[in-house]
């Protein structure tokens, strides 16, 4: 513990190209250029199989059947076939992130009930806004959900970005590893978890500030005070 205190309050640590702002910023970005580009496929194709319902269960078995594949071995193969690069494990973290994007917006639409767009087919609404201000904001808990749940997977396995000589986070477990610096490799860890912590409380804000205050969760009913029960 002492030498973990020690790393983190060397003033060398947080400063040049290895210290933690600039990790933690490339971190970041291969997390949002991972996420941008699974949400990019994996929200039209949702959208499209849950509105129509066609081929949904096929679509997301195929998507499903992509958490089986192993990260890191995605990642060797792409680096012994293309090279050392961004591209390989961007691939990589975008495999990752489609399933859970893919599945919550194929939940979300199907989750919309059948009367409200009955109901808004009889108003006279075309499907495309059917699906953009019917199916779209009703489902949008459930989306958001599903771009959260990607978000913490992605940022937990970005670090195999620093085995093919990437930066990021995974650079203190790759390299404290490497010259068994194990107080190294804990600091690492220790800000991949608060990253993902802090990471998960702004996308919990942000969903809260999103979803209209009807499609949130019921809260527990509280108990009235005696005075309203006996009125009642």
């Amino acid at each position: 513990m002492n030498a973990i205190v020690e790393w983190f309050t060397d003033p060398a640590n947080w400063t040049g190209p290895d210290g933690v702002p600039t990790r933690l910023g490339e971190h970041l970005f291969y997390t949002l250029l991972a996420l941008s580009i699974a949400a990019l496929i994996a929200i039209p194709i949702g959208l499209w199989i849950g509105h129509t319902g066609r081929g949904g269960f096929a679509v997301v078995s195929l998507a499903n059947s992509l958490r089986a594949l192993p990260t890191f071995g995605v990642l060797v193969l792409l680096a012994n076939s293309f090279g050392i690069g961004l591209a390989p494990p961007i691939v990589a973290l975008v495999v990752l992130a489609i399933p859970p994007v893919l599945a919550g917006t194929y939940a979300g639409v199907q989750a919309v009930d059948r009367a409200i767009v009955d109901a808004a087919r009889g108003m006279g609404m075309g499907e495309r806004e059917i699906l953009t201000r019917v199916e779209l904001p009703n489902g949008l808990p459930l989306i958001i959900g599903g771009l959260r749940s990607a978000t913490l997977q992605i940022i937990a396995t970005a670090t195999i970005a620093a085995y093919v000589a990437l930066g990021g986070l995974g650079r203190y477990i790759i390299d404290g590893l490497s010259v068994r610096d194990f107080a190294e490799m804990a600091a690492g860890s220790i800000l991949l978890a608060l990253l993902a912590i802090v990471t998960d409380l702004v996308l919990a804000g942000l969903q809260r500030a999103l979803v209209s205050p009807g499609l949130r969760p019921a809260q527990a009913s509280r108990p009235r005070p005696r005075r309203l029960r006996a009125v009642a």
